[in-house]
């Protein structure tokens, strides 16, 4: 008898146990820019094993993204870069308090895997690249696809592409258009080439030009699980981290 009590002690344990656990674990919503989407894919089911919470993750550009959070967008952390996540944070969309540094990454460009490599180690040698191009790819409403639209015009070689650039939605990325043949050559952040198997990297942008990008994160002013975000957060700024942001094109922050 005190053996069956025992066993139905341990039982009861075991149940209370794990309901304190579900009721623990939390669905995370994280709006994230595409640059940091393949380390987050990485990265979520590590953090989902060891915490038991859930990522929801929702990717784009960063513009439309901030567009997102400013209109009422209901989510838990931004990963954004650093400049649109200061402003959110001065509008009160989020947490000043929360914000972390995560990672930084260059611009660079992609040709279909296999194509010949063109040269673009001089500011020179880039413009004659894209002159040579049949068709050039950027997001338009991107970080890169921003600055390119008044870099072209600054190298003076905007007029000549007019009627080969090839302005992408967000959910077209340039390498993915360089893969799939829409595009000879391809514009975006270097994270955002590296995943893409059938694009290849030709280089970074030259360093008299280069966009090197900060991004940052915060948790949600209307967050519903701002603990768990935040536990996200020091997932992701932890050392442990480091090697998966280097690996994808990323220098994580400090």
């Amino acid at each position: 008898m005190k053996q069956n009590r025992i066993a139905a002690a341990a039982v009861a344990f075991a149940v209370m146990l794990a309901a304190n656990i579900a009721a623990d674990a939390a669905e995370i919503t994280v709006i994230s820019s595409n640059a940091l989407k393949s380390v987050m894919e990485q990265l979520a089911p590590a953090f989902e094993k060891a915490t038991e919470h859930k990522l929801v993750l929702v990717w784009g550009a960063a513009v439309p993204l901030q567009a997102q959070i400013e209109k009422g967008a209901a989510f838990d952390l931004a990963i954004l870069p650093t400049a649109a996540i200061d402003d959110l944070v001065r509008q009160g969309k989020l947490v000043g308090s929360t914000r972390a540094a995560l990672a930084s990454s260059g611009a660079g460009v992609a040709i279909r895997k296999g194509a010949p490599k063109p040269d673009i180690s001089t500011v020179e040698a880039f413009k004659a690249a894209l002159l040579s191009a049949k068709s050039v790819a950027y997001v338009e409403q991107g970080g890169t696809g921003i600055y390119l639209k008044a870099l072209l015009p600054r190298l003076g070689i905007a007029d000549a592409l007019k009627d080969r650039i090839k302005r992408l939605p967000p959910e077209n990325p340039a390498a993915f258009a360089v893969a799939n043949g829409e595009a000879e050559i391809g514009m975006t952040q270097i994270s955002e080439i590296l995943p893409y198997g059938g694009a290849e990297l030709v280089g970074p942008l030259p360093k008299e030009i280069q966009l090197t990008t900060s991004f940052a994160m915060a948790v949600g002013a209307s967050a519903r699980q701002s603990e768990a975000a935040q536990a996200l957060i020091k997932f992701l700024t932890a050392p442990t981290a480091a090697p998966v942001f280097k690996a994808k094109g990323l220098d994580p922050a400090g």
